[in-house]
């Protein structure tokens, strides 16, 4: 076993330049594989309700993002705190900080009761923390709520993008992957509609809030009947479980062949304890530094505070906020929608290349519109364009790809601790962006300041095409063995 994977890995270097991660395809079995990847590809129709009740995780991320966007004016005045701008700025932050908790531990949360279980506790904090908020009378009620929803926040993204690869078949591994992005979309467009009657409706911050019991509720409820990753099944000994659920997932006939790519990858270390201190060296450093630059880059994109501030922009050009939010969303989802069509077409590669050179581009529309070249009318339609546009091609592949593909490249055995590392980097950035864009917009200026955005999504352009493999197609067993040396 040992020599295959030194074979299959040294071959992988010879072809690495073309991204190819096939070189160990052509290696025969004694288990009969040939003739099992004869009988055609698994159906899709299989995994597909399995993947649709997680992504409801991800539906519920983008709806509390966005709950407080509409809503925040009328919670500050309802309980009293309507004149304190650092009161309206925890109401948000707290939830934030109390994510990058929750992703922290989330990895150690799936590796010790599996992903069913793991959807339920995001469910389960989501539903007090709502509930909570809902009720208060107070700011500390309030408060306490956000924290409780964001632990839940926290844990939900990595839980849903790792089950989600693995559950899915190879062929259309990445257009599923890109549904937790579309679903993320239509919770933050959904907390918007929702929110818009909060101006008019005393009190009707509470229903936007008891709302997301609802679907929290779905998610805890389905998962009870939803398929357990057969990849955790069998890295703990549960060889016979994980049949069945491939079976669930994939049907009778690809059974044999599924279980026999998990034993290709198996290297007798897998119930082996995950240390903290492994993933940050050794043979699996590589990964997770690929894995947490894609998202500290994603973030220094600027595409948070283009989210969290785009009101503000609109605003300066006499844009009504609701008209802004709408035109944002619909971008958003929009390209979100085009990635999942083209994931398990053009690749994942093609797709972040593309989209992080589409971003620089947008940012300089920006810079231009802020510049003394641009007045009236143009400064409007490059500034208004240019943001759209920026938000329309992060969807395309910035957004969507990056926890798809981290899920993809880790292997099998660090993966859930190692994506709860990648999304804690994320969540430390997402913050700071969005603590010091507007006090770096009053001291350096937009000009200054986008140029910086469009910098790092020319440095993520470059970082990826050095460093990113194309894994479409392939099997998550196919892809750990290419990419990771036996020790």
């Amino acid at each position: 076993m040992r020599g295959r994977h030194l074979d299959a890995y040294s071959a992988y270097k010879r072809v690495a330049s073309k991204d190819h991660i096939n070189a160990y395809d052509r290696e025969e079995s004694s288990v009969g594989l040939v003739n099992a990847k004869g009988i055609g590809n698994p159906s899709w129709r299989h995994s597909l309700p399995h993947m649709l009740v997680a992504t409801l995780s991800s539906f519920l991320f983008g709806y509390h993002l966005g709950v407080v966007n509409e809503t925040l004016d009328s919670i500050s005045m309802d309980l009293g705190f309507s004149g304190n701008p650092l009161a309206k700025g925890l109401v948000v932050s707290t939830c934030l900080g109390a994510a990058f908790f929750g992703s922290i531990f989330s990895g150690w949360i799936l590796d010790g009761v599996g992903h069913r279980r793991a959807f339920q506790l995001c469910a389960l904090p989501m539903i007090i923390g709502a509930s909570m908020s809902a009720t208060t009378k107070s700011l500390w009620g309030m408060l306490l709520g956000r924290i409780f929803v964001g632990t839940g926040m926290g844990i939900g993204p990595p839980v849903a993008a790792i089950y989600v690869s693995e559950i899915s078949p190879a062929f259309i591994r990445g257009t599923f992957g890109s549904f937790t992005q579309i679903a993320t979309c239509l919770g933050l467009m959904g907390s918007l509609f929702i929110g818009l009657p909060a101006k008019d409706i005393v009190g009707w911050w509470r229903v936007c809030f008891w709302v997301s019991t609802v679907p929290a509720a779905v998610l805890a409820v389905c998962m009870e009947f939803c398929a357990e990753s057969p990849q955790w099944l069998f890295k703990r000994g549960r060889g016979t479980e994980a049949e069945a659920e491939f079976e669930k997932l994939l049907g009778a006939a690809h059974v044999k062949f599924a279980i026999a790519e998990l034993s290709k990858s198996d290297r007798g270390d897998e119930l082996e304890a995950v240390k903290f201190s492994q993933l940050l060296y050794g043979r699996h450093f590589k990964m997770v530094f690929i894995g947490s630059t894609i998202f500290a880059l994603q973030q220094l994109s600027g595409i948070n505070a283009v989210f969290y501030f785009s009101s503000t922009v609109f605003k300066s050009f006499g844009v009504p906020s609701d008209l802004a939010n709408i035109c944002v969303g619909i971008a958003n989802l929009s390209g979100s929608v085009v990635a999942m069509i083209l994931m398990d077409k053009l690749g994942r590669k093609v797709l972040l290349l593309g989209s992080f050179s589409g971003m620089a581009v947008a940012m300089g529309l920006q810079v231009t519109g802020a510049s003394s070249y641009a007045s009236g009318s143009g400064a409007l339609s490059l500034s208004v364009g240019g943001m759209l546009l920026f938000v329309l091609m992060f969807s395309l592949g910035a957004g969507p790809v990056p926890s798809l593909l981290l899920s993809e490249i880790l292997p099998g055995r660090i993966r859930a601790k190692a994506m709860s590392v990648c999304m804690a980097v994320h969540w430390v950035i997402n913050f700071f962006v969005g603590l010091l864009f507007l006090p770096l917009l009053e001291q350096i200026g937009p000009i200054v300041l986008y140029t910086i955005f469009a910098t790092f999504c020319l440095l993520a352009v470059i970082f990826v095409k050095r460093n990113v493999v194309e894994t479409k197609g392939k099997s998550l067993q196919e892809i750990e063995i290419a990419l990771i040396p036996p020790q």
